[in-house]
């Protein structure tokens, strides 16, 4: 399952040169090629303004205030990244590098403590953090079963960390990203073969631990709560499936993994989840507007799955789905979630020429207009 577009945010933090420790030149590029991907449609599509780049922090201050927007904000899924230097105190909690860190002075980093009473005050369902850094594994233990990591052990985390609490995470010399990070984009960008449909999180994990154990790098650590390990980071690139049939469509049982409209909690999740149903689908935008018998043209395609408001009518976007193939038992249920975000939108205008053309054309029942256009749809795929 996708999160929603609209109700998740990521904030990705890197730090890259230091005045006291080596510098890490990949990290930047670590976080560039990360928002990229985050930011794209194969992944979680989110805007530029809800993925929140912070590279080289000065202090700890500007990282906390990034966080605990993001974890007010973030309804659905909240995701922090930190690649750089990952530092030991005289205890042995870890910290997280910042430019003017130095080994064993706490305060000169951030601690990653504070990084998780960030994360547990927040109001995101479910959290995702990535930890690139020399002796990540140590964040392990502060979300286990541990005195001090009571507090951490809620519903709604899933962690990824690079190396183990002995071994420091291997930056390639030359390479254009460090090595955990560059395996989880070329996983990301290339997918996995054999692999599910939606790379979701356990497939990812269980990818990186093989892919970086062959090549004799460190082997990440992971730690879920609850079910998190289902949430898809992005489409699988490298899926294939048999084309589906005539037949297969007009009776067999569609298995293909079509967004669930129950996950939508916002009109920018609507549009991004529709999105979503052309890349299952497979289609071109020319190739759904073939299967709609023409009722509507490639540009309304377009249009439909790039604007930023939520359709006013139900017609094209019911056309749209069961162009795309959607079961007809799934529609009910999308229709559902368009009426439940459009009653809770407040129009202070009065209707212009295009809401008076949508009372018009919705005088027919949904049930009504449902019916006729699958109908029609299903004599245009028997010619």
């Amino acid at each position: 399952m996708f999160p929603d577009a609209g109700a998740t945010k990521a904030v990705l933090v890197g730090t890259s040169t230091y005045t006291f420790l080596e510098d890490l030149p990949a990290v930047s590029n670590n976080l560039n090629s990360l928002a990229e991907v985050l930011t794209g449609p194969t992944s979680w599509n989110l805007s530029r303004d809800d993925c929140h780049v912070l590279s080289e922090p000065t202090n700890a201050i500007a990282v906390m205030d990034a966080l605990r927007d993001a974890g007010d904000a973030a309804r659905d899924t909240l995701l922090v990244y930190y690649a750089g230097h990952g530092l030991v105190t005289p205890e042995g909690e870890l910290y997280l590098g910042l430019p003017q860190s130095r080994q064993q002075r706490v305060e000169t980093g951030l601690q990653y403590s504070w990084l998780r009473g960030a994360l547990l005050e927040g109001r995101a369902e479910r959290t995702v953090v990535i930890l690139d850094c020399c002796y990540a594994g140590l964040a392990l233990g502060t979300m286990g079963p541990s005195d001090l990591a009571a507090q951490a052990d809620v519903e709604g985390t899933y962690l990824l960390a690079a190396a183990s609490e002995t071994r420091q995470a291997l930056a390639p010399p030359g390479e254009p990203h460090t090595a955990f990070t560059g395996e989880l984009l070329t996983i990301l960008t290339t997918g996995i073969a054999g692999g599910p449909e939606q790379l979701d999180l356990d497939s990812v994990f269980l990818q990186l631990r093989k892919s970086l154990s062959a090549k004799g790098h460190p082997v990440p650590q992971g730690r879920e709560r609850n079910s998190n390990g289902q949430l898809a980071l992005g489409w699988n690139p490298a899926f294939s499936r048999a084309p589906v049939s005539t037949s297969h469509r007009a009776g067999s049982a569609d298995l293909r993994a079509w967004p669930d409209p129950a996950a939508i909690r916002s009109v920018e999740g609507f549009i991004s989840a529709l999105g979503q149903v052309r890349v299952t689908s497979g289609l071109t935008h020319s190739a759904i507007s073939h299967r709609s018998g023409g009722q509507i043209s490639t540009g309304t395609v377009s249009t439909l799955l790039n604007r930023k408001d939520l359709p006013r009518t139900w017609r094209t976007t019911s056309v749209y789905l069961t162009a795309c193939g959607l079961p007809d038992e799934q529609l009910n249920d999308w229709q559902l979630r368009w009426e439940q975000l459009r009653s809770t939108l407040t129009t202070t205008t009065a209707p212009d020429a295009e809401e008076k053309q949508a009372r018009r054309e919705d005088t027919r029942t949904p049930t009504t207009w449902g019916r006729a256009l699958r109908q029609l749809t299903r004599r245009r795929l028997r010619d």
